[in-house]
């Protein structure tokens, strides 16, 4: 049996607690037996992006500590995944750490890649036709770029129609710390998002990014449209398993 750590991100375990059971509901179908270290913590990006390096040197030193057997580290999160993955490597450039940074860097891997490319899951779509819009998370589409495995998951869905966005790799203005720095310019972006959304005639947005379908779809309910955000690994789960949204 395949052994994976799981690394649930700090919005996965303060506001999304179903989507990361969801999520590792997805691996352990698959016959992945799934290690969840519960004194986890932040991949450090928030530190990072606001230009607080050593602190964010100390929070991936943690990591690294944290998940010290050479197992994969699976991460539900393009923006976590780009963090630990890519950007660790450029905070530890010339640091004695290097090294040892580098090679946990190497065993991070998006969720969604690792059911697209390590396991090439097979789903059985048990739900009803239905058509869908995906949002690609910035750090998702240009850091890890994983956005092509998540969506040639929701395309193995055969009763998924998957409808472009004409902007899809536009951001949403949730950016993490942006969102909360420059409310306003934030709330400018999300409603472009949105009206290209609802440009596709489509009930539902898919993304894999908590913090994007929080600004998304929370900025929708506002506006009180008919149009609902749902985490990729919630939809997944939920069609194979033949559960309404």
């Amino acid at each position: 049996m395949k052994k994976i750590y799981f690394y649930a991100t700090c919005l996965g375990t303060a506001a999304m607690q179903e989507s990361i059971i969801n999520a590792i509901k997805l691996l352990t179908r698959e016959g992945i037996e799934v290690i969840f270290k519960k004194n986890q913590t932040c991949c450090a990006q928030p530190s990072f992006n606001s230009g607080y390096f050593k602190e964010s040197k100390e929070i991936a030193l943690y990591n690294v500590n944290l998940f010290e057997k050479d197992y994969p580290i699976v991460v539900p999160s393009g923006s976590c995944a780009g963090m630990m993955s890519h950007d660790y490597i450029e905070l530890f450039k010339k640091d004695k750490e290097f090294e040892r940074v580098e090679k946990f860097s190497k065993r991070i891997i998006e969720l969604s890649q690792y059911l697209d490319k390590v396991l090439n899951v097979n789903y059985e779509d048990k739900g009803e036709p239905i058509k869908v819009t995906w949002h690609s998370n910035c750090h998702a589409l240009r850091v890890q770029k994983s956005i092509e495995s998540s969506k040639n998951l929701i395309k193995r869905l055969k009763n998924v129609e998957l409808i472009d966005l004409e902007y899809e790799e536009e951001c949403c203005g949730f950016g993490g710390t942006f969102a909360v720095k420059e409310p306003e310019i934030s709330n400018a972006m999300v409603k472009t998002k949105i009206k290209d959304i609802q440009n596709t005639g489509v009930k539902y947005l898919i993304s894999g990014d908590g913090g994007c379908l929080l600004n998304i779809d929370g900025t929708m309910k506002k506006m009180g449209l008919d149009i609902k955000g749902v985490h990729l690994y919630d939809f997944l789960l939920k069609r194979i398993e033949g559960e309404r949204l």
